[in-house]
């Protein structure tokens, strides 16, 4: 018998695996159970509900997402550099063959008007990830207006790819990124020398 933790890991990365690539209301629990190997029983003892597995699959995509998106930025060089790498780590994942869009996108699509707390969790790793690119703009020394620019472009590139199925929304967003950096820096250096 598997111990709990690895249970746990099996039936989270399983119930990701069809989850993102079929839908939650398609996937039932017996094919999790057929597809994780570990029995209906503990599954229902590790997650009472299937909501409570969405929300395991829905963290565990938290902490990729987090670890992509710091991996991407701590190997650019400058701050501006920084900021664009955000969508380098797009275009790399939106050339996946199993990229299918944004999870939580498409889990709050699907369930957010019946369950406030998939919806909750959704809207708090996209909180999270407005807190950490208006971070990287503050590091940058941009202007606050510009975080929010930016994440739509993200947030917009994920849909774009998803739906028309081609990787190449991540490079241009990344190229309306890369301008609007640059005319938020110019007009804040011009606002600089108006004072």
């Amino acid at each position: 018998m598997i111990d709990e933790e690895t249970a746990r890991e099996r039936v989270v990365s399983t119930a990701d695996r069809l989850f993102y690539a079929h839908g939650v209301q398609a996937v039932g629990m017996d094919t999790v159970r057929t597809e994780s190997g570990v029995s209906l029983k503990r599954i229902y003892a590790l997650f009472p509900s299937k909501d409570d597995l969405v929300l395991a699959v829905l963290r565990r995509r938290t902490r990729q997402w987090d670890t992509g998106v710091t991996g991407a930025v701590s190997g650019a060089g400058t701050p501006r550099d920084r900021l664009l790498a955000v969508f380098d780590f797009l275009a790399e994942w939106f050339r996946e063959d199993t990229f299918r869009g944004c999870a939580f996108i498409n889990f709050f699509g699907e369930l957010g008007g019946d369950s406030n707390r998939v919806a909750e969790a959704v809207r708090e790793q996209k909180a999270s990830f407005q807190r950490r690119v208006a971070e990287l703009v503050r590091e940058a020394g941009g202007p606050g207006h510009l975080a929010p620019q930016l994440v739509l472009l993200a947030e917009g590139a994920q849909t774009t790819a998803a739906i028309s199925g081609e990787p190449d929304a991540a490079a241009h967003a990344r190229a309306a990124a890369d301008t609007l950096i640059r005319c938020a820096f110019e007009g804040s250096q011009e606002a600089e020398r108006a004072l």
